[in-house]
Protein backbone atom coordinates (compact mmCIF):
# COMPACT_ATOMS: atom_id res chain seq x y z
CA UNK A 1 0.00 0.00 0.00
CA UNK A 2 1.33 3.42 -0.92
CA UNK A 3 2.11 5.60 2.04
CA UNK A 4 2.94 9.28 2.28
CA UNK A 5 4.33 8.89 5.81
CA UNK A 6 7.87 8.32 4.59
CA UNK A 7 10.79 10.69 4.89
CA UNK A 8 13.01 8.69 2.54
CA UNK A 9 15.86 10.69 0.99
CA UNK A 10 14.97 13.85 2.94
CA UNK A 11 17.44 15.87 4.98
CA UNK A 12 15.87 17.13 8.20
CA UNK A 13 17.43 19.45 10.77
CA UNK A 14 16.37 19.16 14.41
CA UNK A 15 17.36 21.95 16.80
CA UNK A 16 17.45 21.15 20.49
CA UNK A 17 18.35 17.64 19.37
CA UNK A 18 20.52 16.93 22.40
CA UNK A 19 17.54 17.31 24.75
CA UNK A 20 15.10 14.63 25.89
CA UNK A 21 12.32 15.36 23.40
CA UNK A 22 14.88 16.10 20.70
CA UNK A 23 16.39 12.66 21.23
CA UNK A 24 13.07 10.98 20.51
CA UNK A 25 12.57 13.22 17.48
CA UNK A 26 15.89 12.36 15.82
CA UNK A 27 15.37 8.63 16.30
CA UNK A 28 11.90 8.79 14.77
CA UNK A 29 13.06 10.87 11.81
CA UNK A 30 15.93 8.48 11.12
CA UNK A 31 13.59 5.49 11.35
CA UNK A 32 11.29 7.19 8.83
CA UNK A 33 14.15 7.17 6.33
CA UNK A 34 15.57 10.68 6.52
CA UNK A 35 19.07 11.92 7.06
CA UNK A 36 18.83 13.68 10.42
CA UNK A 37 20.98 16.66 11.36
CA UNK A 38 21.38 16.71 15.13
CA UNK A 39 21.82 20.34 16.18
CA UNK A 40 22.54 21.26 19.78
CA UNK A 41 25.13 22.69 22.17
CA UNK A 42 26.12 19.44 23.89
CA UNK A 43 28.98 18.02 21.82
CA UNK A 44 29.09 14.67 23.61
CA UNK A 45 25.39 13.91 23.29
CA UNK A 46 25.22 15.16 19.70
CA UNK A 47 28.07 12.87 18.67
CA UNK A 48 26.67 9.91 20.62
CA UNK A 49 23.24 10.23 19.04
CA UNK A 50 24.74 10.65 15.60
CA UNK A 51 26.83 7.52 15.98
CA UNK A 52 23.89 5.53 17.37
CA UNK A 53 21.84 6.28 14.26
CA UNK A 54 24.75 5.43 11.95
CA UNK A 55 25.30 2.16 13.83
CA UNK A 56 21.68 1.22 13.08
CA UNK A 57 22.22 1.83 9.38
CA UNK A 58 20.82 5.37 9.26
CA UNK A 59 22.33 8.66 8.19
CA UNK A 60 23.07 11.48 10.62
CA UNK A 61 25.39 14.39 11.22
CA UNK A 62 26.14 16.36 14.41
CA UNK A 63 25.84 20.14 14.25
CA UNK A 64 27.17 22.00 17.29
CA UNK A 65 25.41 25.35 17.44
CA UNK A 66 23.52 27.80 19.66
CA UNK A 67 20.11 28.62 18.15
CA UNK A 68 20.33 32.21 19.37
CA UNK A 69 23.57 32.84 17.47
CA UNK A 70 23.18 33.57 13.78
CA UNK A 71 26.83 32.82 12.95
CA UNK A 72 26.52 29.32 14.50
CA UNK A 73 23.42 28.58 12.44
CA UNK A 74 24.94 29.82 9.20
CA UNK A 75 27.99 27.61 9.77
CA UNK A 76 25.71 24.64 10.47
CA UNK A 77 23.70 25.32 7.32
CA UNK A 78 26.82 25.54 5.20
CA UNK A 79 28.10 22.25 6.61
CA UNK A 80 24.84 20.47 5.78
CA UNK A 81 24.71 21.91 2.27
CA UNK A 82 28.34 21.00 1.59
CA UNK A 83 27.66 17.40 2.63
CA UNK A 84 24.12 16.80 1.35
CA UNK A 85 23.39 19.66 -1.04
CA UNK A 86 19.92 20.35 0.30
CA UNK A 87 17.62 20.76 3.30
CA UNK A 88 14.06 19.38 3.17
CA UNK A 89 12.73 20.08 6.64
CA UNK A 90 13.28 21.70 10.02
CA UNK A 91 12.10 20.88 13.53
CA UNK A 92 12.48 23.78 15.97
CA UNK A 93 12.75 21.76 19.17
CA UNK A 94 15.19 24.03 21.02
CA UNK A 95 13.64 25.73 24.02
CA UNK A 96 12.86 25.41 27.69
CA UNK A 97 12.82 27.37 30.91
CA UNK A 98 15.45 28.48 33.43
CA UNK A 99 15.34 28.63 37.25
CA UNK A 100 15.71 32.42 37.54
CA UNK A 101 12.68 32.91 35.28
CA UNK A 102 10.38 30.78 37.47
CA UNK A 103 7.98 33.02 39.41
CA UNK A 104 7.48 31.54 42.87
CA UNK A 105 4.19 31.93 44.81
CA UNK A 106 5.79 34.17 47.44
CA UNK A 107 7.57 36.37 44.90
CA UNK A 108 6.52 39.98 44.37
CA UNK A 109 4.94 39.99 40.88
CA UNK A 110 5.93 43.62 40.49
CA UNK A 111 9.62 42.75 40.91
CA UNK A 112 10.05 40.10 38.24
CA UNK A 113 13.51 39.13 36.99
CA UNK A 114 13.34 40.82 33.61
CA UNK A 115 16.79 39.66 32.50
CA UNK A 116 15.83 36.03 33.07
CA UNK A 117 12.50 36.49 31.32
CA UNK A 118 14.28 38.00 28.32
CA UNK A 119 16.66 35.05 28.17
CA UNK A 120 13.76 32.60 28.13
CA UNK A 121 12.00 34.65 25.46
CA UNK A 122 15.21 34.79 23.43
CA UNK A 123 15.76 31.03 23.59
CA UNK A 124 12.21 29.96 22.85
CA UNK A 125 11.03 32.65 20.45
CA UNK A 126 14.11 33.92 18.63
CA UNK A 127 15.66 30.46 18.95
CA UNK A 128 12.83 29.43 16.63
CA UNK A 129 12.76 32.47 14.34
CA UNK A 130 16.49 32.48 13.60
CA UNK A 131 16.75 28.81 12.53
CA UNK A 132 13.63 29.25 10.40
CA UNK A 133 15.18 32.24 8.66
CA UNK A 134 18.44 30.45 7.92
CA UNK A 135 17.37 26.85 7.30
CA UNK A 136 14.02 27.82 5.82
CA UNK A 137 15.76 29.91 3.20
CA UNK A 138 17.95 26.90 2.38
CA UNK A 139 14.80 24.78 1.93
CA UNK A 140 13.53 27.36 -0.55
CA UNK A 141 16.80 27.64 -2.42
CA UNK A 142 17.75 23.95 -2.61
CA UNK A 143 14.55 21.91 -3.04
CA UNK A 144 11.85 24.56 -3.21
CA UNK A 145 9.48 22.63 -0.96
CA UNK A 146 9.49 21.35 2.59
CA UNK A 147 8.00 21.34 6.05
CA UNK A 148 8.87 23.28 9.19
CA UNK A 149 7.59 22.16 12.60
CA UNK A 150 7.63 24.42 15.65
CA UNK A 151 7.05 23.40 19.27
CA UNK A 152 4.18 25.13 21.03
CA UNK A 153 2.85 24.33 24.52
CA UNK A 154 -0.33 23.84 26.52
CA UNK A 155 0.78 27.05 28.28
CA UNK A 156 -0.55 29.03 25.30
CA UNK A 157 -4.19 28.18 26.01
CA UNK A 158 -4.32 27.99 29.81
CA UNK A 159 -2.47 30.05 32.39
CA UNK A 160 0.23 27.98 34.07
CA UNK A 161 1.58 29.46 37.28
CA UNK A 162 5.32 30.11 37.68
CA UNK A 163 6.35 29.89 33.99
CA UNK A 164 5.56 33.39 32.70
CA UNK A 165 8.47 33.83 30.30
CA UNK A 166 8.01 30.38 28.80
CA UNK A 167 4.26 30.97 28.40
CA UNK A 168 4.79 34.33 26.71
CA UNK A 169 7.34 32.86 24.32
CA UNK A 170 5.18 29.90 23.36
CA UNK A 171 2.14 32.12 22.82
CA UNK A 172 4.31 34.15 20.48
CA UNK A 173 5.31 30.92 18.70
CA UNK A 174 1.62 30.23 18.03
CA UNK A 175 1.18 33.67 16.52
CA UNK A 176 4.38 33.36 14.51
CA UNK A 177 3.44 29.93 13.15
CA UNK A 178 0.12 31.21 11.82
CA UNK A 179 1.59 34.44 10.49
CA UNK A 180 4.50 32.76 8.75
CA UNK A 181 2.26 30.04 7.30
CA UNK A 182 0.18 32.70 5.56
CA UNK A 183 3.21 34.54 4.25
CA UNK A 184 4.84 31.36 2.96
CA UNK A 185 1.65 30.38 1.17
CA UNK A 186 1.18 33.77 -0.43
CA UNK A 187 4.71 33.61 -1.82
CA UNK A 188 5.26 29.90 -2.53
CA UNK A 189 1.79 28.38 -2.70
CA UNK A 190 1.69 24.93 -1.11
CA UNK A 191 5.42 24.27 -1.44
CA UNK A 192 6.75 25.33 1.97
CA UNK A 193 4.58 25.03 5.05
CA UNK A 194 4.90 25.52 8.78
CA UNK A 195 2.91 23.92 11.60
CA UNK A 196 3.40 23.17 15.28
CA UNK A 197 3.05 20.53 17.95
CA UNK A 198 1.77 21.44 21.42
CA UNK A 199 3.05 18.86 23.90
CA UNK A 200 1.46 18.34 27.26
CA UNK A 201 3.65 17.49 30.24
CA UNK A 202 6.78 15.45 29.69
CA UNK A 203 9.68 15.11 32.12
CA UNK A 204 12.59 17.06 30.63
CA UNK A 205 15.78 18.56 32.00
CA UNK A 206 14.05 21.95 32.26
CA UNK A 207 10.94 20.94 34.19
CA UNK A 208 11.74 17.80 36.14
CA UNK A 209 12.68 19.74 39.29
CA UNK A 210 9.29 21.48 39.16
CA UNK A 211 7.38 18.22 38.75
CA UNK A 212 9.39 15.62 40.67
CA UNK A 213 11.48 15.42 43.84
CA UNK A 214 14.99 13.96 44.06
CA UNK A 215 13.56 10.57 45.06
CA UNK A 216 11.36 10.53 41.95
CA UNK A 217 8.09 11.21 43.74
CA UNK A 218 5.83 13.99 42.54
CA UNK A 219 5.96 17.56 43.81
CA UNK A 220 2.73 19.37 44.60
CA UNK A 221 2.84 20.82 41.08
CA UNK A 222 3.47 17.40 39.59
CA UNK A 223 0.43 16.02 41.40
CA UNK A 224 -1.71 18.89 40.15
CA UNK A 225 -0.63 18.20 36.56
CA UNK A 226 -1.49 14.51 36.87
CA UNK A 227 -4.90 15.36 38.39
CA UNK A 228 -5.60 17.70 35.46
CA UNK A 229 -4.54 15.12 32.85
CA UNK A 230 -7.31 12.57 32.12
CA UNK A 231 -4.68 9.95 31.24
CA UNK A 232 -3.36 10.30 34.78
CA UNK A 233 0.30 10.34 33.75
CA UNK A 234 3.02 12.33 32.05
CA UNK A 235 3.69 11.78 28.39
CA UNK A 236 6.49 9.65 26.99
CA UNK A 237 8.69 11.49 24.45
CA UNK A 238 8.01 8.82 21.81
CA UNK A 239 4.30 9.68 21.96
CA UNK A 240 5.03 12.89 20.05
CA UNK A 241 6.66 11.08 17.15
CA UNK A 242 3.52 10.15 15.23
CA UNK A 243 2.40 13.76 15.03
CA UNK A 244 5.91 14.91 14.15
CA UNK A 245 6.42 12.46 11.27
CA UNK A 246 2.94 13.26 9.96
CA UNK A 247 3.72 16.98 9.86
CA UNK A 248 7.10 16.47 8.22
CA UNK A 249 5.77 14.05 5.62
CA UNK A 250 3.59 14.52 2.54
CA UNK A 251 0.72 12.90 4.44
CA UNK A 252 0.01 16.32 5.98
CA UNK A 253 0.58 18.44 2.88
CA UNK A 254 -2.73 20.32 3.31
CA UNK A 255 -1.91 21.23 6.92
CA UNK A 256 -0.64 24.78 7.15
CA UNK A 257 -0.43 26.99 10.24
CA UNK A 258 -2.03 24.21 12.27
CA UNK A 259 -1.30 23.12 15.83
CA UNK A 260 -1.40 19.45 16.79
CA UNK A 261 -2.04 19.10 20.53
CA UNK A 262 -0.66 15.95 22.18
CA UNK A 263 -1.34 16.34 25.87
CA UNK A 264 -3.28 13.34 27.18
CA UNK A 265 -6.36 15.55 27.41
CA UNK A 266 -4.85 18.20 29.71
CA UNK A 267 -6.28 21.20 27.84
CA UNK A 268 -9.80 19.79 27.46
CA UNK A 269 -10.33 18.83 31.13
CA UNK A 270 -11.85 21.35 33.51
CA UNK A 271 -10.58 19.43 36.48
CA UNK A 272 -14.13 18.53 37.53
Amino acid sequence: MKTDFTLNNKVIIVTGATGILGGAFVDAIAEAGATVCILGRNVKIANERTQAIIDKGGNAIALIADVTKEADLIAARDLVLSKYGKIDGLVNAAGGNMPDAVVQPDQDVFKLNMDALRQVMDLNLFGTLLPTQIFGEAIKDTVGSGSIVNISSVATVQALTKVLGYSLAKAAIDSYTKWFAVELSRRYGDKIRINSIAPGFFLTEQNKTLLTKEDGSLTERGNLVIQKTPYGRFGSPEELNGGLIWLLSDASKFANGSKVTLDGGFTIFSGV
